[in-house]
């Protein structure tokens, strides 16, 4: 056991160079040339050369994702990106093929440009292209790591962009030194790591003067050659220290970046102080400032039962290394994309490229886990400890210099893991042993790619890491646009102002309150009173005069607010600019034209006829008589433009109707009776049959009329007869047939209404005969649904919105995995106003988000109640790994800070959720 090494010392040396080409100086044919290589291998045609015929037409609004370098180290993620996006992935192979100029708009940056580089489209295919003029790269990425032919220029032509960049040659020698990762996993994510003496010169600066981290101990010497007896003494130290009782051998060697694959290092008994010394002196003579000297423990990989061999020979001792590839998600969250395992003889260290990968779980097994559910968790426990590892990288480069970085907008976006599984008191450990900025990922993709050898279906890794990287050119793209923005809503839209600042977006405003919050957020602040929707057609030729007479002009125009949604469609026609057409958001605006305009729409399998409900709009009592003769009752009674369920009631007879209409006619005439609930649209109402069944939120990103993203989200019982929300859950409980039933309800309704682009929020429900329509809001989900689905799939329907407006396809998730549930309830003023305010609950709550245990929504500033026409002010959500778990804590909660009570029973509203 003493001799078993675990194979994390650093990596294999160096392939062999090849031998420069007099005529291609630059690499750029022989790059070239593994191009087409490697496409042969992977079954695909060669590159087409249309260089000679310049692409024209590239403008501020296309995406241009650039990967300077390797061709082979990104081909799989190149074909996938190819495949989502055609033609935004765009291959550089040369420093010839590009250029950097001043950034127009930021200064002291620069701006690459792209004359010729290879692009891919779906289907695999490529082609050589020369762009005239240059083509602006969004994001930016490549192979930073040193040793290859085209390092040097990679980093040179990536240094100190306006653009994202994935990485730069700084922050690569910082995921390559062994020391500075360490001390992150250590300090930063709490990871265990193998215990290190570790000796630098006095002057290196990228390390804190005080470096804290568990099993680490950095020395520093002034001069290593006349401190020999410091360095005899912290040795002798550290081998007689705890961290290194159940080590038995220990591993000297040079360390940092220019080290990685030299294979220089000793390995010596612990024991053996004197040697261990003398190897550690010996190495220090040749110290350099940018290097590190380390004394680690030798950890052994973990040795444990296995069946019996059927054959007689010995077993020899073998070591596992454990590969993680992690990318920088949605959110700028670690996301895991895949992992690799290497096994071989432990008596020589397992190299990345020195074996053949397999499959964790494959690889458990040959260890000696045999319960799947133990296998099952600690695959979970990989997960954690590599999203945790890049955490703590991001957040230590986030504190570095510009300079330090190699650029204001350089960081790292993926980044490769290395892990040991040891045994520690009778229990597996997984020991971090280093990062490393491309090896994890060819080792995983050449996994993947063995594994489609054999049948097996590709892993997500591709598409994944295309995801990512097309999302930060988006984020970009968007970035500095001009947004004219109809209506600025209530308080619940707040964050709006604070998403369109992280974007760049430069927003101008109209907005009918002269006096609102959201004035000095904006560019530009336009008070104009639209209020009165019915003169919408006036409205919007006003507001074009309004916005020329500034000088604006915008890129995009679009409104989250629900009043605003038909004025916004009608400025956008006049402008030209990409929006949906006037008459199809009238349709979805106006409830009974939505049910009856659908009823007519008799074509597709099913029809969306099959979704419609019937209905009647109701403008005096005579509707209301001639209404019962076609809607049976129980009938839901509400106003034909109504928001935020204002107005809603369940009516069991004529008589019922005839006075809910009567009450609601004389208190709520136009908008200064009631704000934001669409009486500028007047107070006409519609009598609606009741249906039974499940609530369900479906929100839908929709371009060119194709579904791009959608999810959603189950609502619990209303509290009748005003239908007042209570609870909702994300992800959704149904299972995944039932929820693609809503799904393509949604969509078969909002085509058929003619909305085409934007995104939208459709509300259903799900009975024993599939979906049927509630309504549909031509605007991104309300309440806490943005907030929501960001928290647990990763997108913003917010971005999304934008990025359609201004006729770009939104990159959004193709198989979105929740990450966890959220359960939450709704708060009334009424019920709860006392609780919140005087009762110190709201303190309370906003004490728990602080500390990320809650998610609370604003959805009104006051707390009062509101009589009959109340709305929902407070939305309180607890997270769980599982949906049971988010429940369980939410009402603990509720119970604890008064929310709960006879009158508003929160475990009866989450007991739907199931």
């Amino acid at each position: 056991p003493e001799a078993l090494c675990p194979g994390w010392q650093e990596d294999e040396a160096p392939d062999g160079e090849v031998p420069e080409d007099i005529e291609d100086p630059d690499g750029a044919t022989h790059a070239y040339e593994l191009l087409q290589s490697a496409l042969r291998q992977e079954g695909l045609p060669h590159t087409l050369d249309h260089s000679a015929e310049p692409r024209t037409g590239f403008g501020p609004l296309d995406m241009t994702v650039c990967i300077l370098g390797s061709p082979t180290a990104f081909l799989p993620i190149l074909l996938e990106g190819g495949t989502r996006f055609p033609g935004a992935m765009v291959l550089c192979l040369s420093p010839s093929w590009a250029s950097r100029v001043p950034s127009e708009t930021t200064p002291g940056a620069w701006s690459l440009l792209l004359s010729r580089g290879v692009s891919f489209e779906a289907g695999g295919r490529s082609t050589l292209e020369t762009f005239v003029p240059p083509r602006r790269a969004n994001y930016v990425t490549g192979t930073f790591a040193m040793g290859g032919p085209e390092s040097s220029w990679v980093g040179e032509l990536a240094c100190d962009l306006d653009c994202p960049t994935g990485g730069s040659v700084p922050l690569t020698h910082r995921l390559e030194d062994p020391l500075v990762t360490r001390w992150v996993l250590a300090s930063r994510a709490n990871l265990p790591v193998p215990p290190t003496l570790a000796f630098v010169l006095g002057s290196r600066g990228d390390l804190p003067a005080e470096l804290v981290a568990p099993k680490v101990r950095l020395v520093r010497l002034e001069d290593p050659q006349s401190q020999e007896s410091l360095v005899q003494e912290e040795v002798g130290t550290f081998l007689r220290g705890t961290a290194m009782e159940r080590y038995s051998q220990v591993v000297v060697r040079s360390a940092g970046w220019q080290w990685r694959g030299t294979g220089a290092r000793s390995t010596h008994r612990k024991e053996d102080g004197a040697a261990v010394a003398q190897a550690v002196g010996a190495r220090l003579r040749g110290l350099r400032e940018e290097d590190s000297v380390l004394l680690e423990a030798l950890v052994p990989t973990a040795c444990l039962p296995v069946p019996p061999s059927r054959s007689p020979a010995p077993r020899l001792p073998m070591a596992l290394r454990i590969c993680t590839i992690v990318c920088r998600s949605w959110g700028d969250r670690p996301q895991l994309c895949q992992v690799a395992c290497a096994v071989g003889r432990a008596e020589a260290p397992v190299h990345h490229g020195a074996s053949l990968p397999q499959g964790l779980d494959s690889s458990l097994q040959q260890w000696g886990v045999v319960a799947p559910a133990q296998r099952q968790a600690l695959a979970t426990r990989l997960q954690g400890a590599a999203e945790a590892a890049m955490a703590a990288l991001l957040a230590t480069e986030a504190e570095l210099s510009p300079q330090e970085r190699g650029g204001t907008r350089a960081h790292s976006d993926l980044v490769g893991v290395d892990f040991l599984l040891a045994c520690v008191d009778d229990a597996l450990e997984l020991v971090a042993l280093s990062t490393n900025s491309l090896r994890c990922l060819e080792t995983c993709l050449l996994a993947d790619a063995m594994g489609q050898a054999v049948g097996e279906p590709p892993s997500d890794l591709p598409r994944l890491v295309a995801e990512t990287l097309l999302h930060r050119a988006q984020c970009h793209l968007v970035e500095g646009k001009d947004i004219l923005l109809i209506g600025a809503g209530g308080v619940s839209k707040s964050f709006v102002w604070d998403a369109a600042r992280d974007y760049g977006l430069r927003i101008h405003l109209v907005e009918s309150d002269p006096e609102h919050f959201a004035a000095g957020l904006v560019q530009t602040f336009l008070p104009y009173d639209s209020r009165e929707h019915r003169r919408d057609e006036e409205h919007a030729e006003r507001v074009i005069e309004l916005i020329r007479s500034k000088g604006i002009r915008p890129h995009a125009c679009l409104s989250y607010w629900d009043d605003c949604v038909v004025l916004a469609a009608l400025v956008c026609q006049r402008l030209g600019l990409r929006g949906c057409p006037p008459a199809a958001v009238r349709v979805a605006k106006q409830k009974s034209w939505t049910h009856q305009h659908l009823q007519r729409c008799r074509s597709g399998r099913p029809p969306p006829a099959t979704f419609a409900v019937p209905c009647r709009r109701l403008r005096s009592h005579g509707d209301v008589e001639r209404a019962a003769g076609t809607v049976p009752f129980p009938a839901v009674a509400k106003l034909e433009f109504g928001a935020g369920g204002v107005g809603v009631k369940l009516v069991e007879n004529t008589g019922q109707c005839h006075a809910h209409a009567a009450r609601l006619w004389r208190d709520l005439r136009d908008d200064a009776d009631h704000p934001g609930i669409g009486l500028g649209w007047g107070n006409a109402m519609l009598l609606m049959e009741y249906v039974p069944g499940t609530e369900h939120d479906v929100d839908l990103v929709v371009f060119q009329g194709r579904l791009l993203g959608a999810w959603v989200s189950d609502n619990g019982p209303t509290r009748l007869p005003a239908f007042l929300e209570t609870a909702a859950c994300l992800p959704s409980c149904l299972p995944a047939d039932r929820q693609a039933q809503l799904v393509r309800a949604a969509l078969r309704c909002c085509q058929a209404c003619g909305l085409r682009d934007g995104v939208f929020n459709v509300e259903l429900k799900l009975g024993p005969a599939g979906p049927r329509l509630l309504e549909i809001n031509p605007r991104m989900g309300g309440f806490y649904l943005r907030d929501w689905i960001r928290e647990i799939y990763g997108p913003d329907l917010l971005l999304a919105a934008v990025l359609v407006a201004l006729g770009s396809p939104p990159v959004l998730p193709a198989r979105p995995v929740p990450r966890g549930h959220l359960a939450g309830v709704m708060c009334l003023g009424s019920e709860h106003g006392s609780a919140l305010e005087s009762g110190g609950a709201l303190t309370a709550l906003r004490a728990l988000q602080d500390r990320g245990l809650v998610r609370l929504n604003r959805l009104f500033e006051e707390t009062a109640g509101d009589g009959e026409y109340e709305e929902p002010c407070l939305s309180v959500a607890c997270a769980g790994e599982t949906r049971a778990e988010a429940c369980q804590r939410l009402l603990g909660l509720c119970q604890a800070l008064g929310i709960d009570s006879p009158r508003y029973p929160v475990e009866y509203f989450l007991s739907h959720f199931k």
